[in-house]
């Protein structure tokens, strides 16, 4: 039994959530191409994102994020990751749903923190409290995230595998996204 993808999934959430790790699982479970939209944006500036951030700000940030979201749901069906705060836009969120499907991997706080807390690649958290910013993050965007056209719920003893499994299973609910092929 295959399984044929009909339209770009979109993976958003937290940071730490767990979009790319899954994203390539998915992939590759699915056979289709693994995209990500900050690794794009990285190599179309020849920067990191927290230098975007530092140099350029967040708002020219964004304007480019959304270009890229727009470039790749037009060029490639697949799995598309995306940056955290990518679906907070209402711009990217119709045209995701449009092109495609948003699937919100939910992920709770205390997990979120256990992954992001030992890296120094999160711009937003480069504060004096990265754990009360996450706090805070995640209590803004969470009304957003549940917007998303599904969402599976993260779990901490769930593998990369495990995850991608679940997003399959969650996806297979939308014929219009993904079949069942014999």
């Amino acid at each position: 039994m295959g399984l044929l993808l009909k339209k770009t999934v979109v993976l958003v959430g937290m940071m730490g959530a767990g979009k790319t790790a899954v994203g390539r699982a998915l992939a590759q479970r699915l056979g289709v191409p693994f995209l990500d939209s900050d690794a794009e944006i990285v190599k179309a500036a020849n920067m990191s994102i927290a230098e975007i951030f530092a140099r350029d700000g967040e708002p020219f940030f964004r304007s480019k994020e959304t270009q890229i979201i727009e470039r790749l749901l037009d060029e490639e069906r697949g799995i598309l990751s995306t940056g955290g705060g990518a679906y907070l836009s209402d711009t990217n969120r119709a045209m995701i749903s449009e092109k495609g499907v948003a699937v919100w991997l939910d992920a709770d706080l205390d997990l979120l923190w256990n992954r992001v807390r030992h890296k120094d690649t999160r711009p937003l958290l480069r504060t004096s409290n990265p754990k009360a910013t996450l706090t805070e993050i995640f209590d803004a965007r969470v009304p957003v995230y549940e917007l998303s056209d599904l969402s599976v719920k993260a779990d901490p003893r769930y593998s990369i595998d495990d995850m991608a499994e679940r997003v399959v299973t969650a996806l297979l609910s939308r014929p219009d996204v993904l079949e069942k092929t014999p």
